[in-house]
């Protein structure tokens, strides 16, 4: 008798299941309910009485317009950077050193704070929005004779997410009273006292490299200029243009480097004239072997070779901007395209 009273019990269940959740029990799914809504026009408000309270709740949007041309190919995002440089390194051009680290300028401050604090020497001056912090005057290895005095400046890299640390040294004769002015030269005064705080520096902040890649930034060095060193932009013409806000001198170092790493052809180059003519056909890509359905669609060697062209890479200067464009060397087809390629190819080996 067990088992038929089971069956007939779990009969009733199923069926009063039925019975609640059907489409006819109290408790029917109303998902789809919305879509038998009528639409009903809007409440008139009498004229002598205010209007302005009321409004729609849920509007029920106009159909849209499919008059817009489709996209004949989809537009590809921005691509990421992905060769950044890692650690700490100094980096030197010419008479010119600096410290170059993969962290943004509000994570660099508290460190460098932490290393003068750290030596207990006493910041004289800071202004975290312009990135800029200067020290007392020291004295350095008992040198009687003369006091020093160092500036630190913070500030973004060429790309996103890095760091440049400058420093700039000056001395002055213990026999006269302390300048209550300062006048920093546009160069350390002696280039030694300064390689030994870039040293000294950078060896602190690769001590703590997992330290500050991992601590939040400064809020109050956070207003020092976000924009890195090393912008595409459009020149308000419809072209691309690569902007490098840095001296001319690294900018043409830069540039010519960053063509050598892709391994692009400089078939001239004339500083004096600011302009390397090249010849580039594309970015190289990945060259592992295709898997089977790759090889399927591959077409031959012939077919898919990239036809190089010849372009003339200029460098213009102005107001601390160089600018740099691309243009081919001979009148072809649109080459848009493969011009604003080259230029992202320089702008991502920059280093």
């Amino acid at each position: 008798m067990s088992k038929p009273l089971t069956i007939l019990s779990l009969a009733m269940l199923l069926s009063g299941c039925n019975y609640l959740a059907g489409d006819n029990g109290p408790f029917r799914d109303r998902g789809d309910d919305y879509m038998e809504a009528p639409v009903l026009p809007l409440m008139a408000i009498p004229d002598e009485l205010d209007s302005y309270t009321l409004d729609e709740l849920y509007v029920i949007p106009a159909l849209i317009s499919f008059s817009a041309l489709p996209f004949n190919e989809i537009p590809l995002p921005k691509p990421i950077e992905t060769n950044g440089r890692e650690g700490v390194i100094i980096q030197n051009l010419n008479e010119i050193s600096w410290i170059v680290l993969d962290a943004t300028p509000g994570q660099v401050w508290p460190l460098v704070r932490d290393y003068w604090t750290q030596l207990e020497v006493i910041l004289e001056h800071e202004e975290p929005g312009a990135g800029i912090m200067e020290t007392s005057w020291l004295e350095v290895d008992s040198n009687l004779e003369t006091r020093h005095k160092y500036r630190i400046t913070i500030e973004p890299g060429l790309h996103s997410g890095y760091s440049e640390i400058y420093v700039i040294h000056m001395e002055s004769s213990r026999s006269e009273p302390a300048p209550l002015v300062t006048t920093w030269p546009e160069t350390s005064v002696s280039e030694d006292r300064e390689r030994q705080i870039l040293d000294s520096l950078s060896q602190y902040l690769a001590d703590r490299n997992d330290v500050y890649q991992a601590s939040s930034a400064s809020l109050l060095a956070g207003s020092i200029e976000a924009e890195r060193k090393a912008n595409i932009v459009d020149d308000g013409q419809g072209q691309q243009v690569l902007q490098l806000r840095l001296s001319y001198r690294r900018a043409w170092v830069l540039v010519r480097s960053a063509l050598d790493e892709a391994g692009v052809t400089i078939l001239e180059n004339d500083r004096d004239l600011a302009f390397l003519n090249v010849r580039f056909s594309g970015a190289s890509v990945d060259e592992d072997e295709p898997g089977f359905i790759g090889r399927l669609f591959t077409r031959n060697d012939e077919e898919s070779a990239a036809i190089e062209q010849d372009f003339s890479v200029r460098l213009v200067d102005e107001d601390g901007v160089v600018t740099v464009t691309a243009e081919p060397l001979e009148s072809a087809d649109d080459l848009s395209d493969l011009t604003a390629e080259l230029l992202l190819v320089i702008n991502n080996n920059l280093s």
